[in-house]
Parts: C-alpha cells; sequence; structure tokens
C-alpha cells in the first residue's frame, strides 16, 4: 500500500533518506569528492519501454537486474549503470534507490554552470514518464514535497539550481521534455 503524500515531509540526514519513500537499494552509486556540498537538484524522464507505464523494468533498470532479451528497445541497455536517488512513478509511488549523501550515477557526462560532473554535486529524481506524455497531478504533487523536503536538507539546492536532465546534458538527453510544466512546478515550490 501507497503511503500518503504528508508522511514524506521527514529527512534522516544520518541515513540520507526521506520518510515515506520505498527503499530500493541500487547498487549503481559510490562515494561523492570530499568536501562536496550538494546544491544542484535534476528533474528526469524514463519509461522502459518507451512510452510504457506500471511495469517493474525502469526499477530493474536501477538495480541492475534488467533483462536485456525482455524486449528489443533493452538490448541497448544490456549493462548500462544508472540510477536516479529517487523515482516517482506515475501512481504518487515515490522510491528511493540511492542515499542523497551518496553519489547516484544518473547525469552521465554533463555541465551545470561550468562545473562538469553533475553527478558529483546534485541529487536526481525520475518521473515516470517520457517527452510525448503530460505527467500526472499526482506527480507534480509529489514531486513539489519531495522538492522541499529536500530543499529543508539541502538548502543550496534553490530554484535557479534546479534543472532538467536535457539543461545539463544538452543534444544527449531530451528529458523531462515538452510535456513536463515548468511554470506550474516551480509556482508551486
Amino acid at each position: 500500500m501507497e503511503k500518503p503524500i504528508a508522511s514524506f515531509l521527514g529527512y534522516c540526514h544520518k541515513r540520507g533518506l526521506v520518510d515515506g519513500a520505498r527503499l530500493i537499494a541500487s547498487p549503481n552509486h559510490d562515494q561523492r569528492p570530499d568536501n562536496t556540498e550538494i546544491d544542484v537538484l535534476v528533474i528526469h524522464a524514463i519509461s522502459l519501454p518507451p512510452q510504457c507505464y506500471g511495469n517493474q523494468y525502469v526499477e530493474d533498470l536501477f538495480t541492475g537486474r534488467l533483462d536485456a532479451n525482455a524486449n528489443p528497445y533493452f538490448m541497448d541497455l544490456a549493462g548500462q549503470k544508472v540510477s536516479p536517488h529517487f523515482y516517482i512513478k506515475r501512481s504518487g509511488e515515490i522510491i528511493q534507490f540511492v542515499a542523497t549523501h551518496r553519489r547516484a550515477w544518473h547525469a552521465g557526462k554533463s555541465i551545470f554552470k561550468g562545473r562538469q560532473q553533475v553527478n558529483n554535486f546534485s541529487i536526481g529524481v525520475e518521473l515516470e514518464g517520457c517527452d510525448e506524455h503530460e505527467f500526472e497531478n499526482l506527480q507534480y504533487t509529489v514531486l513539489r514535497e519531495l522538492t522541499l523536503c529536500l530543499q529543508t536538507a539541502y538548502p543550496l539546492i534553490t530554484s535557479e539550481n534546479i534543472v532538467g536532465h536535457s539543461d545539463i546534458s544538452p543534444g544527449r538527453k531530451t528529458d523531462p521534455g515538452r510535456c513536463f510544466d515548468w511554470s506550474r512546478y516551480f509556482k508551486s515550490i
């Protein structure tokens, strides 16, 4: 049973976990560089296969268990080691894969305000979705609550430091895509 939205307002700084998020540990993370301040939030979107929702494939990818033979599209993902800190499903369920004080492997080759390797100083949030479909109202609500929780824990994550994957990897990535309503999101936080 999914937890109500209001339940994940808490944050355990010592463990780097958000209360109310279902924890599924991913092996796809490592230690951040010493003396790194977390000051960027990166919004992503993913669906596997593209434009298909409500299955386990995304969680399998983030935990290194994706069966490349399950779908022809997955062949290109074989051996990929990737994971965000958080994943917000279309149902509003939130899953945490990596503790926030750890470096999750979500951004790949990236740059923000002249700083390369955005994974070093960011938190990654994946939304279940794609460029061609609107996101669910519940996803915006959950993303708002998660953002406010993270901004409390990491005050350097200001609105100016919240970006899409496409912003830090232009030409390589397009997510969260044209259907993500940035205005609605920013007005909510």
